[in-house]
């Protein structure tokens, strides 16, 4: 008799929520989010909706959405080696660990698979409050934390004004940045990402 092995429901699950991630990105950039569905989102990744019931029982589409944007953004951190850690790299050089993060930045931005996800849920965000509070809370404000814990060690090492409020300080740098993407003003480049990390400490270095 052949040793035959029962199929691993795990992976098999694993491939579904893959497929599910894929396909709602997918379609919130094709149709936008209002006009995406569970139904939608089921058949484009071939499971029953009842799945997605099932494993996102409260809020479906805008659980699994978020869930798929998150995943989504981790796989673009760690893509990048320097920016794959917990925390922005402390090199003991502030403009050079910025500029490397913030170019970084840019990349992801101009990517079509971040891009068009991105600006759909930014703008559904707008309109829909809760929807807006979750996207800040569970990616945005992270990310800054990221940036004010940096800040906030280069003011502990003398780099940086210790008056300067942290916040404020990546407000300056973060904010122009998605300000040009957004509105697409003119091309986001690294060379935008490093102009922007040198005017920005211009403003914060420590007063004589």
């Amino acid at each position: 008799m052949s040793d035959t092995k029962a199929p691993d429901s795990s992976r098999r699950s694993e491939r579904s929520r893959r497929a599910i991630y894929a396909a709602a990105l997918d379609l919130v950039s094709e149709a936008g989010y209002a006009k995406t569905t569970v139904e939608g989102i089921a058949a484009r990744a071939g499971v029953g909706k009842q799945t997605i019931y099932r494993w996102w029982p409260a809020n479906s589409k805008a659980a699994v959405l978020m869930e798929a944007f998150l995943d989504l953004a981790e796989q673009a951190r760690e893509a990048v080696d320097a920016t794959a850690g917990s925390e922005i790299p402390d090199t003991g050089d502030l403009g050079a660990d910025l500029k490397l993060v913030l170019r970084a930045t840019v990349d992801e931005l101009n990517a079509p698979t971040f891009d068009r996800p991105t600006r759909a849920l930014a703008a559904e965000g707008i309109v829909d409050p809760a929807l807006g509070a979750e996207f800040t809370a569970k990616l945005l404000e992270p990310q800054l934390r990221l940036y004010v814990r940096r800040i906030e060690a280069a003011q502990a090492a003398g780099e940086v004004d210790p008056d300067v409020d942290p916040w404020i300080a990546v407000e300056l740098l973060v904010g122009p940045l998605h300000h040009r993407w957004l509105h697409r003003t003119r091309p986001l480049t690294h060379a935008y990402a490093d102009a922007l990390v040198e005017h920005a400490l211009r403003g914060l270095a420590v007063r004589p």
